[in-house]
C-alpha cells in the first residue's frame, strides 16, 4: 500500500481470520468476524486520509472506492467510473460517474465531489497523482472532464491507485487535520468504526454497498461483517497462528516461509504476479560506488540464481533489471541486463588498482576494500545479505553487515551515511523508476543519491513528454536501460505474491483479482460455517 516509505524495504503483508468462541464455533463464524495482520510495509500509518498520506494500510482500499480498479492483468475496470473516453491528442478524459451512489454519511457522490476532490491534492505529497490535470470541469451531474496540462497515459493508473481513494468532501472539511484518524468517509464496502494508530483499525460492513466492480462476484455488501486490522510485529507468529487455527490468512508469505506451509493439510494457497524487486542499493555519492566500475564490479559479483535458491528454495525468479517482469517497459535490450560475471568482476577490480591480499582481501593504497553492508532484520534480508557478503568475499570485498528495524533503516537511510543496502519495493508501474532515481527525490525515496544528466534527460522525457501508451512503455525502456549501463542498482531477485489460507475456517475465491489482495476479493471472502 506503501507508494513512497516501502520504497526501501520489503512489503510483507498478512491477513488473518482470529478466533474465539461462541456457542461453540469461532466468534467470526457465527458473527462473520475477522482479525486482519498489517504487515511491516503497512506498519505506523498514521491515518487513513488518501490525499494527505504517504503511507496506507489495507484500510483505505476497503473504506474508499476509486473512479477506476486495476486487475492482477495490468487492465483496467470501472468503478465509480461507469466508462470513460481519451481525446486523440490526450489533452481530455472524460469520466461517466456511477449513479445512486452515497458516501458513509450520507452525502452523495457525483461530479461536484470529483471536481473538489481533485482540486485538494495540489500541494500535498501525492500532488504527483493529478500534477498533469488542468482542471475538472463537471459537465452535469454524473459526467467530469480532465483538462490536461499535458498528455498523461498513466492518469488510468494513477486513478486506480490507492492514493485516489475518494472522501466525503462533506466530512473531510468538517475534520479538518484530523482526517483519517478521528473518522474516514468514503463510499467503500466497508466504514472506520475505530483507529489506534500502531495497533489496530476496526472496520464494519458498509450494509448499503450495492456498487461492487465487475471483479467481484458479490457486488452488495461484504460476507464479513466486521474486520479488525492489527499490526503485530512478529510475523513468525502469523504463521504458527495460521498453522493452528488462530488466524485464517497470510495474504503475502515471504518465500522461504512456503515449504513449511505447504506441508500442512489445512493450508491452501492463492498466488499472483510479483509486485517488487529486492535488489542492492548502491550510495552513488559515496566511496567507493561513487565510480562506476565499482557498481559494476559489485553488481556482476552477485549471483542471483544463488540468492534465489538458497534464500528463496527456487520460489519466485531471478531479477535482473529494475521492473517487474509483467510490464512491457521490462522488455529492455538483453544486454544491458545486469548478470552474474565473477571473472569480468574480478578483472575491473584489478584493473581499478585494488589488488589481492594474503586473506583474499582487496587492497589499495594501503586501504582495505571494506564495505558497511546494511540490511533489515527480517530473516529474509539478513539471509540476503549472508549470501551475498560471501559473493564479494569471492572477488576480494570485504562486507560488515549492519542490522536495522525498518523504521530505523528508512531514517538511517535519509542520513546518506550508507554504502551499500540490501532493499526492495512492491510497485507495478515503471513510474518507480521517478521515485527510486529521479534526482529531485533525494535523499528518500532516491537513497542511491542518484543524480545524472542523461538520466534525468530520459527521466524528463518518459515521465513528461509520452504522448500515449505506446510511446511511454519506449521512452521507459530507454529510461531504464540507462539506468542498467550506469550500474545504479544491483538486481537480485523478482518475488511472487504467494497468499495461504487455511481452507477449514475461509472460503476464498479461486482467483485473486486485483494486483494485491484488496477490496475486490475480501468482499467475496466468507467464513466457513
Amino acid at each position: 500500500m506503501n507508494r513512497r516509505e516501502f520504497l526501501t524495504s520489503a512489503s510483507v503483508v498478512t491477513l488473518g481470520i482470529g478466533l474465539g468462541l461462541t456457542s461453540g464455533l469461532p466468534a467470526y463464524a457465527a458473527e462473520s468476524e475477522a482479525v486482519i495482520v498489517l504487515g511491516s510495509a503497512e506498519a505506523g500509518a498514521p491515518n487513513q486520509d488518501p490525499i494527505r498520506a504517504s503511507l496506507l494500510s489495507l484500510a483505505s482500499n476497503l473504506i474508499y472506492d476509486r473512479l477506476v480498479e486495476q486487475d492482477d492483468d495490468q487492465s483496467y475496470h470501472p468503478h465509480l467510473a461507469e466508462s470513460w473516453e481519451t481525446d486523440a491528442d490526450g489533452m481530455n478524459w472524460t469520466f461517466k460517474l456511477r449513479q445512486g451512489v452515497t458516501f458513509h454519511d450520507g452525502e452523495p457522490f457525483n461530479a461536484a465531489a470529483v471536481v473538489w476532490w481533485i482540486g485538494k491534492y495540489k500541494g500535498s505529497v501525492n500532488e504527483y497523482m493529478t500534477a498533469a490535470i488542468d482542471r475538472v470541469e463537471a459537465v452535469d451531474d454524473h459526467t467530469v472532464r480532465f483538462v490536461m496540462k499535458r498528455p498523461e497515459p498513466n492518469l488510468i493508473f494513477n486513478l486506480a491507485a490507492v492514493f485516489m481513494g475518494i472522501p466525503s468532501p462533506k466530512s473531510y472539511e468538517a475534520a479538518g487535520d484530523s482526517y483519517g484518524v478521528t473518522e474516514a468517509i468514503g463510499t467503500g464496502p466497508y466504514k472506520l468504526e475505530s483507529f489506534v494508530v500502531g495497533q489496530e483499525i476496526v472496520l464494519v460492513a458498509n450494509e448499503d454497498y450495492a456498487w461492487g466492480t465487475a471483479l467481484s462476484e458479490n457486488q452488495g455488501a461484504p460476507h464479513i461483517k466486521r474486520l479488525t486490522l492489527r499490526e503485530i510485529p512478529d510475523s513468525s507468529t502469523a504463521f504458527l497462528e495460521l498453522k493452528t487455527g488462530g488466524v485464517g490468512m497470510l495474504s503475502s508469505v515471504p518465500d522461504e516461509f512456503l515449504p513449511q506451509l505447504q506441508k500442512e493439510k489445512q493450508v491452501s494457497f492463492r498466488d499472483l504476479p510479483g509486485m517488487g524487486v529486492t535488489y542492492l542499493i548502491f550510495n552513488s555519492r559515496s566511496e567507493p560506488f561513487s565510480d562506476i566500475t565499482m557498481r559494476q564490479a559489485t553488481a556482476l559479483a552477485v549471483d542471483q540464481n544463488a540468492v534465489l535458491k538458497s534464500v528463496y528454495s527456487g520460489v519466485g525468479r531471478e531479477a535482473h533489471q529494475f521492473l517487474i517482469s509483467s510490464l512491457a517497459e521490462s522488455k529492455v535490450d538483453p544486454q544491458f541486463e545486469i548478470r552474474h560475471d565473477p571473472d569480468k568482476a574480478r578483472k575491473l577490480l584489478d584493473a581499478a588498482g585494488w589488488t589481492v591480499g594474503g586473506d583474499g582481501i582487496r587492497t589499495k593504497d594501503n586501504k582495505r576494500l571494506r564495505i558497511k553492508f546494511w540490511t533489515r532484520s527480517e530473516t529474509e534480508f539478513k539471509r540476503i545479505a549472508e549470501v551475498v557478503q560471501a559473493q564479494l568475499k569471492a572477488v576480494g570485498m570485504e562486507t560488515e553487515i549492519v542490522t536495522f528495524d525498518n523504521t530505523t533503516l528508512r531514517d538511517q537511510l535519509r542520513k546518506g551515511e550508507h554504502q551499500l543496502v540490501v532493499s526492495h519495493y512492491d510497485w507495478n508501474n515503471a513510474d518507480i523508476l521517478d521515485w527510486c532515481f529521479s534526482a529531485k527525490n533525494i535523499p528518500a525515496p532516491n537513497s542511491a543519491m542518484w543524480n545524472d544528466a542523461k538520466s534525468e534527460e530520459l527521466h524528463d522525457i518518459a515521465m513528461l513528454h509520452s504522448k500515449n501508451w505506446d510511446e511511454r512503455v519506449a521512452n521507459f525502456k530507454k529510461y531504464q536501460e540507462h539506468l542498467l549501463s550506469q550500474y545504479a542498482f544491483a538486481p537480485l531477485h523478482e518475488p511472487a505474491q504467494n497468499t495461504a489460507y487455511n481452507k477449514d475456517l475461509l472460503e476464498v475465491p479461486e482467483r485473486i483479482r486485483g494486483p494485491q489482495l484488496g477490496q475486490s476479493t475480501i468482499v467475496d471472502m466468507k467464513a466457513v460455517q
